[in-house]
């Protein structure tokens, strides 16, 4: 187990953002190492140079915080650094707490950055010699970068894309096209993918691009997937809540959803959302991930 103070956790969040971080060797804090571009480490260390075609391209920043969403946690989050701990303005230090925060991920260094802007004094507890938890990474002894879970941020993400403006981190994001790509289950080695046109606001750039699409799924499969989702668009929330006791698995059943969208769309999300497949996973996690994206033009 190892302990950071929250200055050098809160370093390395702002000094880094998504990048790899490396332990130092004189204490017990970290220290950044250089970002982890999506480049090849082969191309990185030499090796079979040439013969890549990769291209790299970045996309201009989406407009992320013309949202509710956005607002709302911008508000939350600037509550923070107005008021003291005891709930007042801040003024008297003598409610600052000390506050142990087990877990050196993502969540966890955010914890302790607002705890900080808050007036308290917080130490990260994480038993690896890397920080970031699920999206951690780190080099190791032949130069290729490991990386733990997904390192993907969505336009979507409100507390997250606030959190990177307050850090002044956005520019370690890398924007890519607005489209998601799927690799062919029935077509090894085929990609499709559902494009998203801009300046079509949502839902109906979300539609379209499904529409649009014609590998994916049939119009019949199409048209069977649309009515279970409807009440989602229409009841929001309320609705989304009480499918907790449905799986994936169960919902697609009970709303009579093709197979195939377990098979090209749902394993695909439980996997990214929860490491885990859709029979074990709560459809409320898959609509809520859902209804935002559906809500938001760059979702």
């Amino acid at each position: 187990m190892r302990f950071f103070s929250a200055a050098s956790a809160l370093l390395l969040l702002a000094g880094t953002g998504a990048s790899a971080y490396a332990p130092s060797s004189s204490s017990g804090a970290f220290v950044p190492r250089s970002r982890a571009f999506s480049q090849s480490s082969n191309r990185r260390s030499g090796r079979n140079s040439g013969n890549s075609l990769l291209v790299m391209k970045d996309y201009p920043k989406p407009n992320v915080e013309d949202t509710d969403n956005y607002r709302t946690a911008e508000t939350l989050s600037s509550r923070f650094s107005s008021y003291s701990p005891d709930g007042g303005l801040r003024a008297d230090t003598t409610q600052t707490k000390k506050v142990a925060i087990v877990g050196g991920g993502l969540s966890g260094l955010a914890c302790a950055k607002y705890l900080v802007d808050a007036g308290h004094e917080p130490t990260v507890y994480e038993a690896r010699d890397v920080l970031g938890g699920k999206v951690s990474a780190w080099q190791d002894d032949d130069g290729d970068w490991i990386e733990t879970g997904l390192h993907i941020f969505f336009g979507a993400y409100p507390n997250v894309m606030n959190l990177f403006a307050e850090l002044g981190i956005h520019d370690r994001l890398q924007w890519k096209v607005h489209k998601m790509i799927f690799a062919m289950q029935e077509l090894p080695g085929e990609f499709t993918t559902f494009d998203f046109i801009p300046g079509i606001p949502a839902p109906f750039n979300f539609g379209l691009a499904i529409l649009m699409n014609q590998k994916m799924l049939t119009l019949e499969e199409k048209l069977q997937t649309a009515p279970p989702l409807l009440p989602m668009l229409i009841e929001g929330q309320d609705f989304i809540d009480a499918q907790d006791e449905l799986s994936v698995t169960d919902f697609m059943r009970k709303y009579g959803m093709p197979e195939r969208i377990n098979k090209e769309v749902f394993i695909a999300m439980a996997k990214a959302l929860d490491f885990i497949d859709p029979d074990k996973l709560s459809m409320t996690v898959v609509l809520t991930a859902m209804n935002r994206f559906l809500n938001e033009s760059n979702g």
